[in-house]
């Protein structure tokens, strides 16, 4: 039987008939100022801000704003079904968490890609786990539990060490790759230029490459005896500007889904699903790259008519359970949170995210209940209206 997630507000509200409050934000806004006070400034920075003067990645909330959803009443939407099939899983709700480079930093313990992990196993929301973690591949599988997870791949421009991050993330149990392509080299972050941080370049989030077999192989010392080499080693090999001509090399290395992230023109969807890869990731990193651009929510109509009959995944903006119904009701697949989770994070650790996770998707299922959706089949572009 499908979860009914709007159960969670009574959990809520009876613990208030015991005297107890929630002791975490039920907004964005409230999780987002506390984060900010929990976080030291070049993590805050690194993870709130975005590119440029930021207009893109006000403009990926704003872009939610610009749709509304039709109420439709007597349709008996006193159960929800949110289940979606993904990649041959059948998961409970359409809601994952979006791949953050720097989530293990923001943790007071700084294993944040652990506590997503379990927050994962807790939810049944599969998490797409990041190169860039404090702790390796292997250590984050196998938190998992039963929720499948993704690895998110920056590809590298050494093949070898390419194949094997790919081959390791096979055996420790991951259940698809999701291929960066707008990140090769990394965009004018004003907030980070401000802190002179770059994480990376401090030895931080490398967990993946210092364990590597085939990256330690290129070093004279190992990673632990001279990280400054190592480092640098990293830095000059981190992005390789991928090319469609590499797309049967990454379709060769794995009989895993391979889902390209980033693609937001229908023309790059065809040459994709020509290509043979498995499903599209519309994103534009959250406007953590580029400005100036359109909203990521701008382009998911023409990705989703291009890609066919291919999943579509989508993250940019996500803030709310209004936001997640609107994302499906434009075509989605599944819609992925960041930002909100990294703050429920820094607030509250692996709760913090299960808390975050809940909330979103009681927002969800209890808006479709509202208004009359209550399965994801009935979200249809025709559900909603311009503003």
């Amino acid at each position: 039987m499908a979860q009914q997630f709007g159960d969670y507000q009574n959990e809520i509200y009876f613990d208030g008939l015991r005297g107890v409050l929630p002791a975490l934000p039920m907004t964005y806004a409230g999780l987002e100022a506390g984060a900010q006070a929990a976080l030291p400034p070049s993590i805050w920075s690194y993870v709130a801000g975005g590119a440029g003067d930021e207009h893109t990645q006000r403009a990926n909330v704003r872009a939610f704003e610009r749709w509304g959803l039709y109420p439709r009443m007597m349709v008996g939407a006193a159960r929800r079904d949110l289940t979606v099939d993904l990649f041959g899983h059948t998961l409970p709700s359409p809601l994952f968490l979006a791949p953050v480079g720097v989530i293990g930093l923001c943790a007071q313990d700084g294993h944040g890609d652990l506590a997503a992990a379990r927050a994962a196993a807790r939810t049944g929301v599969p998490m797409v786990a990041s190169t860039l973690t404090v702790d390796p591949l292997e250590q984050v599988a196998a938190e998992f539990g039963d929720t499948p997870g993704f690895f998110q791949l920056y590809t590298p421009t050494d093949r070898d060490l390419a194949a094997s991050l790919v081959h390791r993330a096979e055996a420790a149990g991951f259940q698809g790759i999701v291929v960066t392509l707008d990140t090769w080299i990394t965009g004018w972050r004003p907030r980070d230029l401000a802190t002179s941080n770059f994480p990376q370049l401090r030895g931080h989030c490398l967990a993946n490459y210092f364990t590597d077999p085939v990256f330690r192989a290129r070093l004279a010392k190992a990673p632990e005896e001279d990280p400054g080499a190592a480092i640098l080693e990293w830095a000059g090999l981190f992005g390789n500007p991928l090319t469609w001509d590499d797309l049967p090399w990454l379709r060769s290395l794995t009989d895993l889904p391979i889902i390209l992230k980033g693609v937001c023109h229908p023309e790059d969807v065809r040459r994709a699903r020509d290509g043979g890869v498995d499903g599209l990731y519309c994103s534009n990193h959250g406007g953590r790259q580029a400005n100036g651009g359109l909203p990521a929510l701008d382009a998911l109509l023409a990705v989703v008519e291009a890609a066919g009959s291919l999943p579509v995944l989508f993250d940019s903006g996500v803030r709310s359970g209004a936001d997640v119904v609107k994302a499906l009701a434009l075509g989605a697949t599944a819609v992925g949170v960041g930002r909100p989770y990294a703050y429920g994070l820094a607030l509250g650790g692996e709760d913090g995210i299960v808390h975050v996770l809940r909330s979103l998707l009681a927002e969800a299922d209890l808006l479709m209940a509202v208004d009359g959706y209550p399965t994801l089949a009935d979200l249809t572009r025709e559900a909603l209206v311009r503003l």
